[in-house]
């Protein structure tokens, strides 16, 4: 790619650092929001000023987990109902907090527009009244360097301001990186409590049109201890997939946590993951996670966001051991491939009796997202040396007693991860082998691995697609 294409395709900042990539360095830091833009400095104020930039029809892009600005976001709502503002889509990832934008009492307003579902948008987009998107989660990005959605304003959550004009988006990079490079006006939150982190999170404060300051606590995860299920499918993980030296990825849950806590014998672990949760800090701390054996990105953890509880924000806070990248690089699949021993555990609500998985919906009820499932379950795949692991985990039944394990999907359930992407499939009864196996052999597995209670029917079910007995 020649230097004025990159220009001309890098939006409105235009610098070249965004070649690092394509030139296949190591470090990817960014320089288009890290310049001081000279004799000019963020309009300090309070929030109904900072929100009043927002107008009907404009589209704002709010920052997630826990770099949700709540704060703006409910001057926002307040902001739009007195000023009779309509057709406002907020546009965000999985957020933290009411979501007042989709509650009854603002949805004249607005419309939510989701890049990966939380909880607190389901009920909108199941009436119709908010959208939600497929998209990888290292695609995002495309969306605004392609001018398909295009960002008014840009509501953000970032550390204080240091003596030499810098903060940062603490806990996000992801994709908000993309989005403040990409819009018009950049309205910030800063807040006392909102950890420092390094890498592709460090912001000049001359690029913010407005700021706040504040002083809360951010969103939290974690609480409660991962069940006797959920401990044994960790053990079982941890046991028998996972090796000194390997490389993890990891969302946030009770399953992820669970294989955490069996990890603590393991030696020279790394992290490269496109989020990590509380259960890391231990880890590191009793000398598990060295990232010792990375061939890049050596001796340091890699992440793009986190949620979790207050030790793990202060573990981070300041931390160099810990690099925050950009989303289009950490859930790369060429980078991914590249860490030793690349091992990808994820979750999932639903497969069947041939590998595919379903992990956004339930039937025809839109639940989460793709988010970076496909990404590091491909990227294991390919790892360099071989030795990667692509792992879905979850317990054999639903809350309801239901299997998880079904003959076919609901109808209506939309297919994440293909039966070709599955390499391991765990429940709490034991680990399912699915690559390099034919059909039959892929159900006999799966079978193996579903609850008692179910494991006939699920024999009946094979037999009469399969047309055989799924045996080995």
């Amino acid at each position: 790619m020649s230097l004025m294409l990159a220009k001309k395709c890098f939006g409105r900042f235009g610098a070249a650092s965004r070649l690092s990539v394509f030139q296949n360095n190591l470090f990817t830091y960014t320089n288009e929001l890290s310049h001081p833009i000279p004799d000019k400095c963020p309009e300090i104020t309070n929030i109904e000023t900072a929100v009043s930039v927002i107008k009907s029809c404009d589209t704002v892009f709010c920052s997630g987990a826990a770099a949700t600005p709540i704060d703006l976001i409910e001057g926002m709502v307040k902001h739009a109902k007195k000023n009779n503002l309509n057709d406002i889509t907020v546009c965000h990832m999985h957020t933290e907090g009411p979501a007042l934008y989709t509650t009854p009492e603002y949805k004249e307003h607005f419309r939510s527009n989701s890049f990966f579902m939380g909880g607190n948008v389901r009920k909108a987009v199941a009436s119709g009244e908010g959208d939600n998107m497929s998209i990888f989660l290292h695609e995002i990005p495309k969306l605004f360097y392609n001018k398909i959605v295009q960002p008014d304003v840009a509501l953000v959550h970032v550390s204080p301001i240091d003596e030499h004009g810098y903060c940062s988006t603490g806990t996000s990079v992801d994709c908000v990186r993309a989005a403040l490079m990409n819009s018009k006006k950049i309205v910030a939150q800063i807040n006392k409590q909102m950890p420092r982190t390094f890498g592709d999170s460090i912001i000049h404060s001359s690029h913010f049109d407005y700021a706040i300051e504040v002083d809360t606590c951010l969103p939290s995860h974690g609480g409660h201890g991962p069940s006797e299920v959920e401990t044994k499918i960790g053990q079982i993980i941890a046991e028998n997939l996972v090796e000194d030296g390997a490389t993890l990825q990891m969302g946030i849950g009770s399953i992820p946590d669970a294989v955490l806590n069996a990890l603590h014998n393991h030696k020279d672990l790394g992290i490269h993951s496109e989020m990590f949760a509380n259960g890391v800090v231990e880890l590191v701390q009793k000398g598990c996670v060295t990232n010792s054996q990375k061939t890049f990105h050596q001796g340091r953890i890699v992440g793009s966001f986190f949620i979790g509880n207050q030790k793990l924000y202060d573990f981070v806070n300041n931390n160099p051991f810990i690099e925050m990248l950009k989303i289009e690089y950490v859930n790369n699949v060429g980078i991914i491939s590249r860490n030793p021993k690349m091992t990808a555990i994820n979750s999932c609500i639903e497969v069947d009796l041939t590998g595919q998985i379903s992990s956004d919906s339930i039937g025809t009820r839109f639940y989460s997202g793709f988010g970076g499932q496909v990404d590091f379950i491909r990227g294991a795949a390919e790892g360099f040396d071989g030795k990667g692991k692509p792992i879905i985990a979850m317990p054999s039944v639903t809350a309801k007693g239901e299997s998880k394990i079904s003959p076919i999907l609901k109808p209506g359930a939309g297919v994440v991860t293909s039966r070709a992407h599955v390499h391991y499939v765990v429940t709490e009864y034991g680990i399912a082998s699915l690559f390099g196996r034919n059909m039959r052999q892929r159900a006999h597995a799966l079978i193996n691995i579903a609850h008692p209670d179910h494991r006939e029917n699920l024999e009946k079910a094979a037999f009469e697609r399969l047309k055989v007995m799924p045996s080995p």
